[in-house]
């Protein structure tokens, strides 16, 4: 019992030191092409308890209908979760700021045009999905370190389609949508 909280201490401050070393890297410029063809959403799901609502994006912005990837996070994992996303939690920090999760390695493993940051706390296992997710541009909020993403909406967490509207808004101000 001893041994494993002093092993999750360490995969905290591992995961702390991966986060600090991303962070003072120059984000590498995308191939990808102008324009909206896949979004990926990080939903802090103990905030937010209706991350479905980010399918609605792929109407929206008139995507494919593989077009939106979303992944949740739960702080305790259910024995029984009703929902219908696939979900990580706290337990799944791994070494050397990896999750150690199946869903998170094929959400990862592909590339998006807007990375969906919808959390707002400040914790370590979303900000490392975060860093280690790749994306043209990434869009959060203001409670979350700036350096995680590119746009910042300061916008409540609970009105999705006030942060919809917004995102929206500075796509096309970006030329990314018409």
């Amino acid at each position: 019992m001893i041994f494993k909280v002093i092993q999750d201490k360490f995969k905290v401050k591992s995961g702390l030191k991966y986060l600090e070393d991303e962070l003072g890297k120059s984000k590498p410029l995308s191939n990808r092409k102008p324009g909206v063809s896949s979004i990926g959403c990080i939903v802090d799901m103990d905030k937010f308890p209706d991350p479905e609502v980010f399918n609605k994006l792929i109407t929206d912005f008139s995507l494919q209908p593989n077009g939106v990837k979303i992944i949740g996070y739960k702080k305790d994992e259910a024995a029984h979760s009703p929902f219908g996303i696939q979900f990580f939690t706290d337990k799944d920090l791994g070494w050397n700021g990896t999750i150690e999760n199946g869903f998170v390695s094929e959400f990862v493993d592909r590339e998006y045009d807007v990375l969906i940051n919808y959390y707002i706390d400040d914790k370590l296992v979303l900000k490392l999905l975060t860093a280690r997710t790749n994306a043209r541009i990434k869009v959060g909020f203001p409670a979350v370190d700036a350096k995680l993403n590119d746009l910042i909406f300061d916008t409540p967490i609970q009105n999705f389609e006030v942060f919809k509207t917004e995102l929206k808004k500075y796509l096309k101000v970006l030329n990314e949508i018409k």
